[in-house]
Parts: C-alpha cells; structure tokens; sequence
C-alpha cells in the first residue's frame, strides 16, 4: 500500500477514535465510530486474498449494524427527551445503545463475527482490532454507565468469560487463540465497568499493555502454535519472554495480568457477590489452560530439519518497544496501589 494513503488511514482511524472519545453529542459520537470503521476497512483487505475480503464484509456488515442501532438510539433519545447529550438516557435508548455497543466491541453472544475477522486478516491488522478499536465503544460505556442496567453487564461480563474459555481450547491458530483471549478479557472488563470506572480504566490499560506484548514478538513469526515453537532458533530470548507474557495474559499471581483480576474479585467481595466472584474466577480457568498449554508446548517442537538448524541465520525485526512492554507484563503487580489510585 501507498505509504501516503496507509499514513492517511492511520491518521483518520486515530482521529476517528479521539472524535468519539472526546464527544458529547450523540451525533458526533456516531461520526467519529463510522470514520472509524471506513479507516480500518482498507487495512483489512489489503492482502487481496479470499479471506480478507470475507473478514472485511463481515466487519463491514456488523460495524454498520452497530452504527445503525446507535444513530436509532440516539434519534429516539432526542425524540422522548428534546436533547442529543450522552449522559441523557431513556431505558429504551440505553438498551439500544448497550446492544450495539456489544455487537462492535463482540461480547457474547454476539460474538462469533469476531475470530473469523482476525484470522482473515494480518497479525498487526488484528492487533488494531484487538486494542485500538476497543477504545471508541468502552469510551460510551464509560460515558453512559451510570445509566446502564449493572445486572445486564455482569451477565454479559460472565458469558464472555465462559465462552472466551471454553471456545479458545479447541484452537490451534494463533490468532484465533488471541480473539478468543479477547472475548474472555472483555467479560472482565464489562464486569468492571459495572463495578466502578476506575478500575476500568485501569483494567483497559493492562489488557492493551499484555496483549501488545503478546502480539508483538509473534507477528512476524508464527501463525500457529507449532510455528511458535519454531522460533527458537531465531530468538531463544524471544521465545523465553513470549511465554512468560502468554501467562501474564492467562493471569498468573507473578506477573502483571493478575493485576485487574484481583482488583475485580477485591471489589465483587466487597459488595457481596461472592458467587458471581467465584462463578467469573472459575470461568477463567480455561483461558488460563490454554495459555499455560501454548506456553508449555513451545519449546518441544521438533527443531531437526534443515530450515530450522539454518533459521539462526535470519534477523529477527523486533520494534524497539517490544522490551519494555514485555516487562510491563512482568513487573507491575507491585505497583498496584499506586496505579489504582491515579486511574
């Protein structure tokens, strides 16, 4: 791609974003979401390959349905209460607007046109899809929280947790293991939204922060978890941290991805959900499965044919933030106090 046209598309799908985040109008927030969806679409079927064009009509279609219940929402909005502000919410516009926020953003059980998008596309395509395209439409759950029905949340939240589990045992790609890790993270991150908006904002940073480490030192690399493996003579310290960050992503006590889970169970326990903390606790358990899985069967690939004793001769490109954000993942769950009380 032209690199003046791929500069444009990133620059209008970064604008996209910050219209919508920074938007009190419903109108100006569904403006900035449908430039945003517009950017993204050339990034996906940049390949010319059969299943880039079917991942970008899916996401067209969907994104577009989304749009579609947001702008009737927001008419409908205007109709009963004579204003077009966010924070102004009907029930019938907030059940509206939580559907089409669910449906973009492919929480269960409208789910399913998520994995495929990713595996038809590129690792660093999915990666945006992963993280950035997140931020419009939490940014209106955020916005609009105080009038959304908490029950309803935690039983998405819930939902997306078990079928994000359950769903990702089965997969070998890669990327249908990340979309499926995806969905899981966002029911966590739907229940809390539930429970208070600052521990959103601390949960959404570590969920960027652990995925973009994990994307990043297997983007160029792997497509499965057999390729994964096969890294190793590439880059053994690569490999090393690529398994240290999958269990970062999982959730283990150590390491960084602990960090939003715990914060959640501390606050579920203290309004006295205890089954719902338990219930939401055992649903990540296979998430954490699979990824000790893929962590564990990394170094035992077979590594003695000729393309793999010759494979140390290549240069691995790593961008050059690929290191701290790996030890982001590592090293942060000391500082818990200090970033929940700043987000």
């Amino acid at each position: 791609m032209n690199p003046l046209i791929w500069s444009t598309l990133m620059m209008s799908l970064a604008t996209s974003t910050i219209i919508t985040m920074s938007s009190n109008h419903w109108l100006l927030a569904w403006l900035g979401l449908e430039l945003n969806t517009l950017s993204i679409l050339p990034m996906i079927i940049k390949l010319h390959h059969p299943r880039a064009t079917e991942a970008t009509t899916k996401y067209f279609l969907i994104q577009a349905t989304a749009a579609t219940l947001i702008l009737l929402a927001s008419i409908t909005n205007a109709w009963q209460t004579g204003q077009w502000t966010i924070s102004h919410m009907t029930p019938t516009t907030t059940l509206l607007t939580t559907s089409a926020i669910m449906l973009k953003l492919g929480i269960t059980p409208m789910h399913l046109w998520y994995p495929q998008v990713l595996q038809g596309t590129t690792m660093g395509t999915a990666l945006t899809i992963s993280t950035w395209q997140k931020l419009a439409p939490l940014t209106l759950l955020y916005m609009t929280h105080s009038t959304l029905n908490p029950a309803i949340l935690l039983a998405l939240g819930l939902g997306s947790a078990l079928v994000g589990g359950w769903a990702g045992l089965n997969q070998t790609q890669t990327r249908m293991i990340m979309a499926f890790s995806s969905i899981a993270r966002m029911g966590w991150l739907l229940t809390a939204i539930a429970l208070s908006p600052s521990l959103t904002t601390l949960t959404m940073i570590m969920y960027m922060t652990t995925t973009l480490a994990t994307f990043m030192p297997i983007a160029s690399t792997t497509k499965t978890i057999t390729d994964l493996g096969t890294t190793w003579p590439l880059s053994p310290p690569t490999l090393a941290m690529t398994m240290i960050t999958l269990m970062s992503l999982g959730g283990l006590p150590p390491l960084t991805g602990f960090m939003p889970k715990w914060l959640i169970l501390k606050e579920l326990s203290s309004t006295g959900l205890n089954t719902f903390a338990t219930l939401i606790l055992l649903a990540s358990l296979p998430s954490l499965f699979f990824y000790i899985r893929q962590a564990y069967l990394t170094p035992y690939y077979p590594t003695n044919n000729n393309y793999m004793e010759h494979k140390w001769r290549f240069k691995l490109n790593q961008p050059t933030h690929t290191a701290p954000m790996i030890m982001a993942t590592m090293l942060l769950l000391p500082m818990t106090a200090t970033l929940y009380t700043t987000t």
